[in-house]
């Protein structure tokens, strides 16, 4: 069973896509901080991250850097209610890049391939 690591803020967004992505048969741990999502990469060894940009604390393009240097191979999916992070080269470290919506159909398909692709 593939695991998934889920980094939001949003309390509402994390049990959303822990919900989502158990339906799909995957194993989800949470993490509410960059801090959180650091401590349990270790320990939980995601096959997959997804991570929102703005956090407080340990934004997610900071969270995202040290992930790569823990683990360079790690998919990871950045996910943000703001479109613009997009431009901002930073961001070009993660693995794909989806803003926020109800509906979670382009997040389950992201996730899907870059599992399978992994």
């Amino acid at each position: 069973m593939k695991r998934i690591l889920v980094v939001d803020d949003e309390e509402s967004i994390r049990e959303l896509y822990r919900a989502e992505l158990a339906e799909e048969g995957y194993e989800v741990e949470l993490a509410g901080d960059g801090l959180q999502a650091l401590r349990r990469l270790d320990a939980f060894r995601p096959d997959l991250v997804t991570l929102d940009v703005k956090m407080p604390g340990i934004d997610g393009i900071e969270t995202l850097r040290r992930i790569r240097e823990k683990n360079p191979t790690v998919p990871v999916i950045l996910v943000t209610a703001f479109g613009e992070f997009k431009q901002d080269f930073n961001t070009w470290a993660s693995d794909a890049y989806i803003v926020k919506s109800h509906d979670t159909t382009e997040f389950k398909l992201t996730v899907r391939r870059l599992l399978r692709n992994g």
